[in-house]
């Protein structure tokens, strides 16, 4: 039951039907099985079958998402098997004392926040197949993380940015400037097809944002002007009706890497998710309101926002310069 994390939506609701659609007591000793058995990759693609299927994000769910369940699986399970756990019913101190060992083996509190809920992913899955009643982590205590997320993970700085685009072919140029100037998710910039782009109402259609909620963002000219050039260059196939031709987060990530090194910053590139930050912050520099920021990022909550804006330690001197 191995499955690919980078498969299409529709293989992995193939592969959830599969399991889903067992006789409930089929279904039921198939996770007994592979629960006695401590069998990874059996509990990993029932993990996955219930996310795909029985929960609000289902097959939309990201590669990133997953591959972070996928590994915190196979962390309980390891650790299962050597502390001898009975996976079905574990004891009422072997949760903390799991969590206990990913904090004493020096990993961050945001990783451990991580692994934990995955733990909680696959008892959901375990009761979801009627193999267990237990739900063992969901008063355990997790580590709270006080650096903001804005501080442990900054984001880009113009310059880096800026001699990126001037290395960056027209796709690299694209994919950063749907980063950084449109604010767009890994996985919303990757999805977005030429049906989406209105270059002369400067507008883009995120049609499948997190949650499957749609928003609309505006086009800065850089972004305009690359997209202009890829659509002159025709580098993508008309059928395939994507702006970008490649899809995979692997090879998105390798390219702007390898972007990177070759502008000499390699040091300074860490991954997507700061060059969203990057537009969240120019856009709070320019309209001072974390509500409309929010609206751009496609975020519910605003208090979310507030960890992807970096605010001037100065900001206030202004201010207070004038108290009287």
């Amino acid at each position: 039951m191995t499955q690919n994390i980078q498969a299409y939506t529709g293989d992995r609701l193939t592969q959830a039907r599969a399991l889903a659609g067992l006789t409930d007591e089929a279904l039921r000793v198939r996770a007994i099985t592979a629960a006695r058995d401590k069998a990874f990759e059996d509990l990993w693609a029932l993990t996955l079958a219930y996310l795909s299927s029985d929960t609000s994000a289902g097959v939309k769910l990201s590669p990133h998402t997953l591959r972070a369940y996928r590994k915190g699986v196979q962390v309980l399970v390891e650790h299962a098997g050597t502390n001898a756990w009975n996976l079905l019913h574990p004891g009422r101190r072997e949760p903390s004392l799991f969590v206990a060992s990913l904090t004493a083996s020096g990993l961050k509190p945001a990783t451990v926040q991580a692994r934990v809920a995955a733990a909680g992913a696959l008892y959901r899955a375990l009761r979801w197949a009627g193999a267990t009643d237990a739900d063992p982590f969901a008063d355990v205590k997790r580590p709270k993380d006080r650096t903001k997320g804005v501080v442990k993970n900054p984001p880009y700085r113009a310059d880096f940015v800026q001699a990126m685009l001037a290395e960056a072919d027209v796709q690299e140029q694209v994919l950063l400037l749907l980063l950084t100037h449109a604010g767009l998710r890994i996985a919303e910039a990757l999805a977005v097809e030429w049906a989406h782009v209105d270059l002369g109402r400067r507008r883009l259609l995120v049609a499948h944002g997190k949650g499957d909620k749609a928003r609309i963002v505006p086009l800065s000219a850089r972004l305009r002007e690359a997209l202009g050039a890829l659509q002159a260059e025709r580098v993508v196939a008309p059928e395939s009706g994507r702006v970008l031709s490649f899809r995979a987060y692997s090879t998105a990530y390798e390219r702007l890497q390898r972007l990177a090194l070759r502008c000499g910053m390699v040091q300074e590139f860490r991954g997507f998710h700061a060059g969203r930050k990057y537009a969240g912050t120019q856009l709070y520099a320019a309209v001072k309101d974390f509500t409309r920021v929010a609206g751009f990022l496609g975020h519910e909550q605003v208090d979310t926002t507030r960890r992807y804006v970096e605010l001037p330690e100065d900001d206030l001197d202004d201010v207070v310069e004038g108290f009287r």
